[in-house]
């Protein structure tokens, strides 16, 4: 089976830069993979992908060495299961709040005895390999996205589920559930800041991968510098709006300097 890079890259504690899709197009999924992220996650939950788009994007993706990655709607092992046979090699699981959730939640990832995934890989044979089956529970990353009051107080239950990869903070949802505005990139005289470190804290007590989202490269350097094994940065859609927000800025603004000086 072709082996997990980004996994083998977070064991020999090498940072993971993971991109982030919104956009339903096969364009942007190639123009992302041709930009040396390590790992790319199509996002099935907040962005405006269903499973239509998510494989041809899947498809392009594995044109190049990316990992492609997705973060699902919910915790529903049916579309956990399906997006998996697609070729995915890692699941983000949003709204992970206890044990029973996490443990439904990885063995939806995996294959008996270890969980109850049915059989029926089908794209996944073309991108994984023939021995698919064999080694797909040990290769494929399930990650339990911590962003809520119940999962804070449930760190330890949760973060020693049998078979799960490491969790995935969510700094929006963290914060709303804090009492805190939602927002990426949190100061550190706040709640979520502190949350932050201490599930970081605690995913390195328990021997398994941290994994963040972040507003900016800047902040993403502090997170690695923290010790978080991988993360985000962004999306496709925000680095378009940026792009353009920026060029349309300085060519108005020029503009705009250039009719008050004609008065």
């Amino acid at each position: 089976m072709r082996k997990n890079k980004i996994k083998e890259m977070m064991l020999n504690n090498k940072p993971v830069l993971n991109g982030w899709l919104q956009i339903p197009s096969t364009v942007s999924a190639e123009m992302m993979s041709h930009e040396n992220w390590d790992s790319l996650t199509i996002d099935m939950q907040h962005g405006l992908i269903d499973y239509n788009n998510a494989l041809p994007m899947m498809q392009t993706i594995s044109s190049t060495n990316v990992v492609p990655l997705v973060r699902v709607n919910w915790n529903e092992p049916g579309q956990i299961m399906k997006i998996l046979d697609a070729g995915c090699y890692g699941i983000i699981c949003p709204m992970i709040n206890n044990r029973k959730e996490a443990e439904k939640f990885v063995q939806a990832c995996m294959y008996p005895p270890d969980g109850f995934r049915s059989f029926g890989p089908m794209r996944g044979f073309l991108y994984g390999g023939s021995d698919y089956p064999k080694y797909a529970n040990e290769e494929v990353l399930k990650f339990a996205m911590i962003e809520t009051k119940e999962a804070l107080d449930k760190l330890d239950e949760i973060m020693t589920t049998p078979g799960l990869s490491g969790v995935y903070i969510g700094p929006a949802d963290l914060s709303i559930a804090l009492g805190e505005e939602p927002g990426f990139d949190k100061s550190e005289n706040t709640k979520a800041y502190s949350e932050i470190c201490r599930i970081l804290d605690y995913s390195k007590k328990n021997n398994i991968f941290s994994a963040i989202h972040n507003g900016t490269a800047e902040y993403a350097l502090k997170m690695i510098e923290k010790g978080f094994n991988l993360v985000t940065v962004g999306s496709d859609h925000r680095s378009v709006i940026t792009g353009a927000k920026e060029i349309v800025d300085k060519i108005k603004g020029s503009l705009k300097r250039s009719d008050n000086k004609a008065y």
